[in-house]
């Protein structure tokens, strides 16, 4: 491959399987004299395996500032760099973007390859009928906060894609069915296009358990797709109600089953709700 002028491809490198890099991808990386990378000791013997001299730059989120003007350097320099994330596609809850837009402020030439993405790997399989989606990346790792931004998400009609580390998973699983309702479809997909590659479809209600039931399960990287609200969900008015009688003192049952009575919401739905609101 000639490398026409210089500068800034961003490729995307396999979740797992290397089966998965385009040839395309292999080509730029065979090409450049530069590639940024996530993390350099996780990409170096991807280089190595093909035969790329190229020299590698560090380019992750704690030093992205710095490793953007570093980029730009060299491709006013005449040379094109490659940038890479550590799996998938750089700036996809990867670093890449402050340097993407680095180099374009520069007026530099950004050069994107279509490749290895998880959200797209999993939703591909997850067999939601979901017309739209939302693709959220990682929620926060704190609970409030992580519940918070869940809120304001619980009535979207398209399907919520997130990624979640192994050592969260339970707990984000627990605060997608409080907040969310346990009535939506879970799709977990885990370990993509690697050896032990998961994707298992099921109640939010039963995730928590399906999850404890194997150790297993819990290991790898996470994909999680919630189906969107469904056609007709409350429209707030049994939420309203529901706060109301529990502020009167009544119990969270009791609370659930007079709001779905008056409102004519989930009574599920809104006994999950009033969990939520109490703990």
């Amino acid at each position: 491959m000639t490398l026409e002028s210089p500068a800034l491809y961003v490729v995307p490198t396999p979740l797992g399987n290397l089966a998965d890099l385009t040839r395309r991808a292999e080509e730029v990386l065979r090409a450049v004299p530069w590639v940024a990378a996530e993390d350099t000791r996780h990409s170096g013997p991807l280089l190595k395996q093909l035969g790329s001299s190229a020299r590698l730059l560090p380019a992750h989120q704690h030093n992205e500032h710095e490793a953007a003007a570093r980029i730009v350097e060299r491709l006013q320099a005449g040379d094109s760099v490659a940038l890479v994330s550590d799996a998938g596609t750089p700036g996809i809850s990867d670093p890449g973007a402050r340097v993407v837009a680095a180099v374009r402020a520069a007026g530099g030439r950004v050069v994107p390859l279509p490749g290895p993405c998880a959200a797209t790997t999993a939703l591909s399989a997850s067999g939601l009928g979901d017309e739209h989606f939302l693709f959220y990346g990682f929620l926060p790792s704190k609970g409030g906060q992580r519940r918070q931004a869940l809120e304001a998400l619980r009535e979207h009609p398209y399907a919520l894609v997130f990624y979640e580390a192994p050592h969260r998973v339970l707990e984000t699983v627990a605060d997608l069915a409080a907040v969310l309702g346990g009535e939506r479809t879970l799709v977990v997909a885990r370990e993509l296009t690697k050896l032990f590659e998961t994707v298992h479809s099921l109640p939010l209600a039963e995730a928590a358990a399906w999850l404890q039931a194997d150790a297993n399960r819990q290991r790898g990287e996470f994909v999680l797709i919630v189906s969107g609200a469904p056609e007709g969900a409350d429209d707030g008015e049994g939420e309203r109600v529901l706060k109301l009688l529990l502020d009167d003192g009544l119990p969270v049952k009791q609370a659930a089953k007079l709001a779905a009575a008056i409102t004519g919401a989930a009574k599920n739905a809104l006994y999950q709700r009033a969990l939520a609101l109490k703990s």
